[in-house]
């Protein structure tokens, strides 16, 4: 099967993450806890970076932010990014307290402070992603394209690179979100062809749960098939391992992410010989049980005698589920009948005994 072409740019390094020029599409998160409540936000941080998150972005919205920042960096190896909005010395802060990245957004920081912070940035190595959002783009910009437009969305952005680069900076990333998934797509379409700067995808406020994941699935999933995306970030209101799951789980259905698990299960229909709810419960408990393993691996639960068996042999684990019943099998082989109080059970021990737990 053909893989995906892959626009080249330039390689920026985020600690021990790298950007950009060919390095793996890396997937971020930010953390939803007060930054100044530093034990709920290393928390999260440590249970985004176990869930497979690459990056995590930090707000940082005052000065005991910024000193929670320090204190976080103390007690973690995550690539920490500190989100700066409005005042830049909050940044100047923020690098002294170990960030090793700045996000800035051009349109709601004055130039002269911008400028400030990208010339802490070289002096201090730490990388800027210039990020700007449909919702903050600077008024005479707005004003000149008539509104917000794909054409001010990449002015924005590219005079905020600008002023970045006059400050020296070298590395630099670039985003431009906006909430709608057609002009996000055009958006970054047209930047692409004006830089080879990295581009980090996502949608601004793209949703609850459901319609957030359906949206981020459709904009970054355009976007990186036609090989445009270096970093990614699904944002949905709500738990941000969510958005590593979905980000994932993204980069894997086009082949551009390896490991983890893939768990297939039916959608159920007539023949169906357990009942949705009994085979969705299956499903569930046996992701929840996955959950930690970054091994690549892939399971089937299938509900009945028409494509279950099929897809079951074709997986590493399989269960293929008759009445009361099921067939299990191991990397394409039937190993034993399960009785179905015994279903969940027997599929994560065979996953164990394929991934010992200091493996996965």
């Amino acid at each position: 099967m053909p893989g995906v072409e892959r626009r080249m740019t330039r390689q920026v390094k985020v600690r021990n993450v790298l950007i950009g020029g060919g390095a793996p599409i890396s997937v971020q998160s930010m953390t939803k806890t007060d930054t100044r409540d530093r034990e709920a936000t290393l928390a999260q941080v440590l249970r985004l970076t176990e869930a497979g998150c690459d990056i995590v972005r930090l707000a940082i919205p005052d000065e005991d932010a910024a000193r929670s920042l320090a204190w976080i960096r103390k007690h973690t190896d995550a690539a920490l990014v500190a989100d700066i909005h409005f005042d830049y010395r909050l940044g100047l802060l923020a690098i002294e307290s170990g960030a090793d990245k700045i996000r800035v957004n051009p349109g709601n920081i004055p130039q002269r402070g911008l400028k400030e912070l990208a010339a802490a940035c070289r002096a201090n190595g730490v990388p800027v992603r210039v990020g700007v959002n449909s919702g903050s783009i600077a008024r005479e910009i707005l004003s000149r394209h008539g509104g917000l437009t794909v054409a001010a969305l990449v002015e924005s952005a590219l005079q905020g690179v600008r002023l970045v680069e006059d400050a020296g900076v070298t590395d630099i990333v670039i985003s431009l979100k906006a909430t709608d998934p057609l002009m996000t797509i055009q958006a970054y379409r047209e930047i692409s062809n004006l830089t080879d700067r990295p581009l980090h995808l996502g949608l601004t406020e793209s949703g609850a749960p459901r319609s957030g994941t359906v949206r981020s699935a459709v904009t970054l999933g355009v976007l990186l098939a036609g090989g445009i995306g270096d970093t990614i970030r699904v944002s949905l209101t709500g738990d941000p391992v969510e958005e590593v799951r979905v980000g994932l789980a993204i980069l894997r259905s086009l082949g551009l992410r390896e490991g983890g698990v893939e768990i297939i299960s039916c959608p159920t229909c007539g023949r169906c010989s357990i009942g949705l709810d009994r085979l969705a419960g299956i499903a569930s408990e046996v992701e929840r049980g996955v959950s930690g393993i970054r091994a690549p691996l892939k399971i089937a639960i299938m509900g009945c005698e028409v494509n279950g068996p099929g897809e079951a042999r074709e997986a590493d684990v399989g269960l293929a589920v008759g009445r009361g019943r099921g067939l299990l099998f191991v990397r394409g082989k039937p190993v034993r009948q399960v009785d179905e109080k015994e279903f969940v059970k027997a599929i994560l021990d065979e996953v164990r005994r394929i991934v010992p737990p200091e493996e996965g």
